[in-house]
């Protein structure tokens, strides 16, 4: 659960006081409360209107998907862990708000079926209408005032998507002589950090590489007990069988845990925070 008190301004901060002490919260709370939040679906549009005069120009749009990763963690993995890690860059960058997350993305022909495709519940989408989807709520963001719209895609196979699409915003978006009144980013770093520095830290703890795996291993398993625990059969991956590649696992998951999935959700938030406070300043 999220801490409150920390995350919100004075007004609800009051409110939560309020709470303790009488085991009510008024609806005037409640409304002080949705005001604060940093996702733009909890927002009214007369409240994020505010938001963005005030200087909340900065918008992630967070990428998800839904894919097998085999029997042991649900389908949704991405869509989650994007939401969840959006809104913490969200909260320490200020003045920036999370879109909805962009589930529906490439994930491999569908007939035949290839890549995660061959197995039950994954759901995919041509590249060209992905990148469609990314173009369409990048111009309404800036439609409505914000000025830098930053995506973070939390699956590899897309990565090189998002870098088209921001190149093609910002050559529409560039006014010649005049300059650019926005500009789209692809933040990489948000996934390659989990390829590269996280992977280290996993292997100085003892952790081989085959354990760790590329797909549904113990890193992939350890953000996600991270970020939602629930949606990882814990116990039924310690006692039931040992999935393979023919169940769509690259790894082994059985040692995961939350604390070392916590290492890669602070160097992904802190790594992010980093790159887009450095675009802000040098823009």
């Amino acid at each position: 659960m999220m801490n409150l008190q920390y995350r919100l301004p004075l007004a609800p901060r009051a409110c939560l006081l309020a709470l303790s002490l009488t085991l009510a919260l008024p609806l005037s709370c409640l409304a002080a409360a949705s005001s604060s939040s940093v996702m733009l679906e909890e927002l009214t549009s007369s409240e994020l209107r505010e938001r963005i005069a005030h200087g909340a120009t900065t918008a992630i749009v967070p990428i998800g998907g839904v894919e097998q990763s085999g029997p042991y963690i649900a389908l949704g993995k991405h869509n989650t862990r994007a939401g969840i890690l959006a809104r913490q860059i969200a909260q320490k960058l200020g003045n920036t708000i999370v879109a909805p997350v962009v589930s529906y993305v490439p994930e491999g022909a569908i007939s035949p079926p290839a890549g995660h495709m061959r197995h039950a519940g994954t759901i995919s989408i041509p590249p060209a209408a992905f990148e469609a989807v990314l173009e369409g709520a990048a111009a309404s963001l800036r439609q409505h005032g914000f000025r830098d719209i930053v995506f973070i895609g939390d699956h590899g196979g897309y990565q090189k998507n998002e870098q088209n699409v921001a190149a093609k915003l910002n050559r529409a978006w560039s006014t010649g002589g005049k300059g650019q009144d926005a500009r789209a980013w692809a933040l990489l770093d948000y996934y390659d950090i989990t390829q590269t520095k996280f992977i280290a830290e996993l292997q100085k703890r003892g952790f081989s590489t085959a354990e760790i795996g590329l797909h549904a291993g113990l890193a992939d398993a350890a953000l996600m007990l991270a970020t939602e625990p629930a949606m990882v059969r814990s116990e039924a991956m310690v006692h039931g069988p040992r999935p393979g590649v023919a169940d769509g696992v690259r790894g082994d998951a059985t040692r995961a845990t939350a604390e070392l999935g916590q290492i890669g959700i602070k160097l992904q938030v802190d790594t992010s925070v980093a790159a887009i406070r450095q675009w802000l300043q040098h823009k």
